[in-house]
């Protein structure tokens, strides 16, 4: 059993996927270093998290924050490889595809520090998306690779990656079935916005290529205009600067803009949605979770099964496309499988590591 893990967190979703593998590894006596990189920074997008969730307190807060890839990627790295040198952990954990996945995954190999992958073996073939490059990279170069799907085990047996693999399920499934029911005793979030149960939607928008790029984000206001029913927007800086910056405004008054919000908060309003239009992967997931149709304003997902099984559209910023999918998606005679475990991600990955 490793004696010191070091866990590498750094944006929202990250810091939800960990809490519970964090506890669990120190509930089995391994001690714990977390290093969160700063790569989000604003108190609602992480500080808050940890709160809200009872995430041990940090060990290290490098305070990276925001830049382009290879400048954010290389001061991760050399900050991570200070911590990590003077820490000296048995293992390093690494959650999803983010550039903080990438600089710990770097930092530890190099190292020649155990590294295991949380999430691994998922792929949309498109080398233009930078994650994509992201969970590459740190699968090739990681100890051991945890599965959240099976399609994510068949893509690293593509890649002569079947020794290093355990299919485990979706530790954001865990997490998403715990803090769900303390969501439903503990958030308000519905009557603060002013919204009833399946009366509204949902939206999430951050990704750059849908929020950087001016021509694309007039794309995603001009569907937030025309959406047929009230909508819900916890409004992601990213996506804040770049209206702000270019005098870009929603006009309809259907949307209610809200700022970012804690995570009990985002269950109760992802479980109560009518419908969630996003181009989170993470989101997509939980959609699927909570048994809630999902418009993808992406082209491509590494959540396919969302797809296949007709519970997720892809519409890109396709505004006709979009509309059609709030239109004649009905998942009322869909199957829904159960794609992402038993809910027992976290103590299957515990044991693995433990061994």
């Amino acid at each position: 059993m490793p004696k010191k893990v070091a866990t590498i967190v750094g944006v929202r979703p990250q810091f939800i996927k960990a809490v519970l593998v964090s506890k669990k590894i120190r509930a089995m006596g391994m001690s714990e270093i977390l290093i969160h990189t700063g790569q989000h920074y604003d108190f609602n997008m992480s500080a808050s998290f940890f709160k809200e969730l009872d995430i041990p307190e940090l060990n290290y807060n490098l305070g990276v924050g925001s830049g382009g890839h290879g400048e954010q990627t290389g001061l991760m790295l050399k900050k991570i490889e200070e911590a990590l040198i003077k820490e000296k952990p048995n293992m390093v954990l690494v959650y999803g595809d983010t550039n903080s996945t990438l600089a710990g995954a770097l930092a530890a190999s190099k190292l020649n520090i155990r590294l295991a992958h949380i999430e691994a073996g998922l792929r949309n073939y498109d080398k233009t998306v930078p994650e994509e490059i992201n969970r590459i990279v740190a699968d090739h170069v990681s100890d051991l690779l945890f599965c959240p799907t099976k399609m994510a085990m068949r893509d690293l047996a593509i890649e002569g990656l079947a020794g290093r693999a355990y299919l485990v399920g979706d530790v954001m499934y865990d997490t998403a079935l715990q803090y769900g029911k303390l969501a439903e005793q503990n958030s308000s979030i519905l009557n603060d916005v002013g919204v009833k149960p399946k009366q509204y939607f949902l939206v999430t928008v951050h990704r750059p290529h849908n929020v950087d790029v001016v021509e694309n984000l007039d794309k995603v206001v001009g569907i937030l205009n025309h959406l047929p029913m009230d909508a819900v927007l916890p409004l992601h800086p990213r996506t804040h600067r770049m209206m702000s910056e270019n005098n870009i405004k929603i006009e309809s008054g259907r949307c209610k803009v809200v700022h970012p919000v804690p995570y009990l908060d985002m269950l109760m309003l992802e479980k109560n949605a009518k419908m969630i239009l996003t181009d989170s992967g993470g989101v997509q997931k939980e959609a699927y979770f909570f048994k809630v149709p999902c418009v993808t304003l992406l082209k491509i997902t590494e959540w396919v099964e969302t797809v296949e099984s007709g519970w997720n559209v892809l519409t890109g910023l396709d505004e006709d496309k979009v509309m059609s999918a709030i239109k004649n998606m009905d998942v009322k005679n869909l199957k829904h499988e159960n794609y992402y475990g038993d809910g027992d991600a976290v103590g299957k990955i515990a044991e693995i590591i433990a061994r």
